[in-house]
This record gives structure tokens, C-alpha cells and sequence, in this order.
């Protein structure tokens, strides 16, 4: 067969595997447009305008934008929000990578603790922002009380505009057995000859950690802080359910306004879809551009089997 032959039966069997293909895809590709692309464009249409949801858009060109700039509310939920994320994230992986180190050592007993440490993950975060009020309330919370124990005197967790966040960060670790469990299997995927040869060199368990288990579980570790981030700048249903969806005002609500709370307010309930619109903008850029750094940033401590990044 001739070279000119060969090629055009590749074309023809390229072309005949073609639609099949793009038949098993066809769902993914639909759910794509409809429910990700198709929002995702008619949103940065909607930033343009001034919409409230009952009468049609009316274009106003960047006049949401400008709006952003003069709005203090911006300025102060996007601080909650950055607050909350420089202390949960750093929080929340020392937490899960402490676990899954100890499960790694514990043997056949590691996958009974392992679905144990999982299982609050499928708690609803409805449930968990309930949850917060009665384990952190000042007076008669379980928190409180087992500091009692130690003849510490708790904060006043959900009142004190001071202790607001951090109870929502400690909160939040109620949900790291994910985290742990995606840990945990990098860490077995740390080849043992490593610990071996160091052992044999005399390394103890904390230089073997530093030297060997953080390098090379590296890239998972940037997984997780990079996921954990964007989850965190989105961050709404525990602290909406604990501080504002009872529209309870005793509360600190302010030290609360994380800006996915600010931006559901402004879009379901003032009804100012467009100005939503370009907040939601706004949060994209803000992660993107953390998102942007943060892969910069790892070319120098992420490593790879074939080399850094």
C-alpha cells in the first residue's frame, strides 16, 4: 500500500472513531454548556446591567464596577475573607497531614479510623453551621466547657466580632477528613527504600519527615492548599446558616460577612442581580490571580519524579 494509501485509511479510521467518541461525551459536553459556559457568559452580560430579576436588564456599561470601589461592604467582606482563608488553609493542611501521618503508622486499625475521620465530610453544612452555634456559644458551649476543665475561660465565640472567624476556622476542620484521606495515599506512594536507606544513615522520624515524606508528597500537598484556597474564598453555608440565615441580629453578623454572603445578599435578597454579577467578576479575578501566584510560586517548592515544575 502506498504511503498516500496509509494515510487515507488513517483518516477514514480516525473519522469513524470520531462520533462514537463525541456520542460518550455528548452528556459532559450538554451539562458544560448549559450549566457552566451558558452562566458563566450571561453573568458578565448581567454585570453590564441594572437587573433586579423582575423587569428586563437595562445597560449601564461599568456603573456595577464602579459601584464596587465606592461600596465599604467590598472592602470588608472581601478582609473576612481573606482572614479566614490565610488562617484556615495553613490550619487545615497541618491538621489533615498530622492525621494521615499517625493513620499511616497505624496499621490494620488505619482503615476503621480512615472512614471514621471521613464520615463528617457528609455532614450538610447546614448542619455544621448549627452545630457551631452550640458547641461555640459563650455561656454553655462544649468548647467552653472543656476549657473550663483546664481553669480557662472561654471567648465569647459568636459575639465577640474578635473571636467570630477564628471559632468559623475551627470549625471548619470538622471536615478535613478529605483532605486526610488524599494524605494519606500520597504517603503511601512514598517508595520505602527512601526511609530504609535513611534509616540506615541514622535519620530520625523528623528529619526523614522533612527530608523525604514533604518532598515528595509535595505535589499533593500543592493540590490541596491550591483546592482549599478557592473552597475557602467561596466559603457560605456554615457561616449563613450560624449568623444570618435565622436573621437573628445579636450576632456579630459583620465579623461574619465573608463576600459570597455579601454577594447572595445583594442577588437574592435586594434583588441586584447585576451588581452580583460583577462582584462574582470580581471574585473570579481575586482567585485567579491567587491561583496564578500560587503556581508560580511552586515551581521552586513542588517536586516532580521527572524534576521540579
Amino acid at each position: 500500500m502506498t504511503g498516500t494509501g496509509i494515510a487515507s485509511a488513517g483518516r477514514s479510521r480516525r473519522n469513524r472513531e470520531f462520533w462514537p467518541a463525541m456520542a460518550f461525551i455528548a452528556p459532559w459536553l450538554i451539562g458544560f454548556a448549559v450549566f457552566t459556559a451558558w452562566p458563566l457568559l450571561y453573568s458578565g452580560y448581567l454585570a453590564l446591567t441594572d437587573y433586579d430579576v423582575i423587569t428586563a436588564p437595562t445597560f449601564v456599561g461599568l456603573r456595577n464596577f464602579e459601584r464596587i470601589l465606592e461600596d465599604p461592604k467590598i472592602a470588608r467582606s472581601l478582609g473576612n475573607t481573606l482572614y479566614y482563608t490565610v488562617i484556615q488553609v495553613p490550619l487545615h493542611v497541618l491538621v489533615a497531614l498530622g492525621l494521615a501521618l499517625l493513620l499511616e503508622r497505624a496499621g490494620r486499625a488505619s482503615g476503621f479510623f480512615r472512614t471514621a475521620f471521613f464520615l463528617p465530610k457528609m455532614t450538610p453544612p447546614v448542619a455544621v453551621g448549627i452545630l457551631l452555634l452550640l458547641l461555640f456559644n459563650g455561656q454553655n458551649g462544649m468548647v467552653n466547657g472543656v476549657l473550663g476543665w483546664f481553669g480557662l475561660d472561654g471567648p465569647s465565640w459568636t459575639t465577640d466580632p474578635a473571636w467570630v472567624k477564628p471559632g468559623l476556622v475551627l470549625m471548619s476542620l470538622w471536615t478535613v477528613g478529605s483532605t486526610v484521606v488524599i494524605l494519606l495515599a500520597a504517603l503511601r506512594n512514598v517508595p520505602v527504600e527512601l526511609y530504609d536507606a535513611a534509616r540506615v544513615d541514622g535519620a530520625s522520624f523528623l528529619r526523614r519527615t522533612t527530608r523525604i515524606t514533604l518532598p515528595m508528597i509535595s505535589g499533593t500537598l500543592f493540590f490541596v492548599v491550591v483546592v482549599d484556597t478557592i473552597g475557602a474564598f467561596q466559603t457560605f453555608t456554615e457561616a449563613y446558616t450560624a449568623y444570618f440565615g435565622s436573621g437573628n441580629t445579636t450576632y456579630s453578623n459583620d465579623s461574619a460577612l465573608f463576600y459570597s454572603i455579601y454577594l447572595f445578599q445583594q442577588a437574592f435578597q435586594y434583588l441586584h442581580m447585576g451588581y452580583a454579577s460583577a462582584m462574582a467578576w470580581l471574585l473570579f479575578v481575586v482567585i485567579l490571580a491567587i491561583t496564578v501566584i500560587q503556581l508560580i510560586g511552586s515551581r521552586r517548592l513542588v517536586y516532580y519524579e521527572g524534576g521540579r515544575s
